[in-house]
């Protein structure tokens, strides 16, 4: 199995677990506020990952002793000079680690909360559709980063627009917050997914991943006192035991294993790829909305679907560099 394959099925797999999680974090918002859930899965998320690592430690060093053995008996050991060598070339890929988990963690923290605090006031299928229009606005912030962006990506942008007005616009041309608020969050995981593609390529996608995890539950958690009083009222912190199941889902596995798959799928694609697949996240969204929580949309929000999914593919569709003559 080639790495395009490979990276392929893996975020495609991210997509299928981001978008049934869509309905677990829609349900919850009955029971606690957005920050509380948006700390407490994080903070999941990232004792998942420091379970695995701590594993993966131990068979690494039981290996480590064993090849060790076999190179003292043939007179190959490694020198304490050697090691210590060794511990200082790796500080600068620590200090690489340590900036991008908390640059991540801090779009993470602002991405993850948006789309929470949105998700109180809308439904899960609209907020999957609309956080996927990341997927245009990645290419449309790769500009700073000098990346070149085609004339299929603009006209995307106005398809995008335009299926966003039938999907969130009322009648009397009232936007809802929620809407708004999921759709400031599709900015923060556009950046997201870009910054992500910076560092993954420098270090480990699952200490990365666990780093951003940990910087962003514990901001959510310190803001959650204030916030959430303010935004839900009526939530409860004891509400947590009511949705422990969505809690586990969202911590152990959107966060833990779906956001490291995402880092591990990006190795192997660029940035605009990977937001293709993952943009089907909303699809998943959708299908488990209807499947859950028996959502239904009108005709004038799924017509605003179908213009928001041509709009995502169509940004991505290769475009033929015209030839010098």
């Amino acid at each position: 199995m080639n790495n395009t394959i490979k990276s392929t099925l893996i975020l495609t797999f991210t997509a299928m677990i981001w978008g049934f999680a869509f309905v677990a974090q829609r349900s919850s918002m009955e029971f606690v506020g957005p920050f509380f859930f948006s700390g407490v899965r994080s903070i999941l998320g990232s004792l998942t990952l420091i379970i695995f690592l701590t594993i993966q430690k131990r068979f690494s060093k039981n290996r480590d002793l064993n090849a060790g053995a076999l190179n003292e008996s043939a007179g190959t050991g490694i020198s304490k000079d050697s090691s210590a060598s060794l511990s200082a070339f790796m500080n600068p890929y620590r200090k690489k680690l340590l900036r991008g988990g908390v640059y991540c963690g801090l779009i993470l923290f602002a991405g993850t909360n948006f789309q929470q605090i949105g998700l109180v006031f809308t439904t899960a299928s609209k907020a999957g559709f609309i956080t996927a229009l990341y997927i245009v606005l990645v290419p449309i912030l790769g500009i700073l980063l000098k990346h070149k962006t085609h004339w299929n990506t603009w006209v995307s942008v106005l398809i995008a627009a335009v299926g966003l007005y039938f999907l969130c616009l009322t009648e009397s041309f009232i936007i809802q917050p929620g809407d708004l608020v999921i759709l400031i969050g599709a900015g923060f995981w556009a950046m997201h997914i870009l910054v992500i593609d910076h560092f993954v390529a420098h270090v480990s996608a699952v200490k990365l991943s666990c780093i951003q995890f940990l910087v962003c539950g514990l901001l959510s958690l310190i803001i959650s006192p204030f916030a959430d009083a303010y935004l839900s009222p009526g939530a409860h912190i004891s509400g947590a035991l009511q949705i422990l199941p969505a809690i586990l889902y969202t911590g152990v596995l959107s966060s833990g294993v779906g956001f490291t798959l995402q880092a591990v799928g990006q190795k192997y694609a660029n940035p605009t790829a990977a937001s293709i697949i993952m943009s089907t996240e909303a699809v998943f969204g959708v299908i488990g909305g209807f499947l859950l929580l028996h959502e239904r949309l009108t005709q004038r929000e799924l017509l605003g679907c179908i213009l928001m999914f041509t709009a995502v593919i169509l940004a991505q569709l290769p475009v033929k560099r015209r030839e010098a003559h």
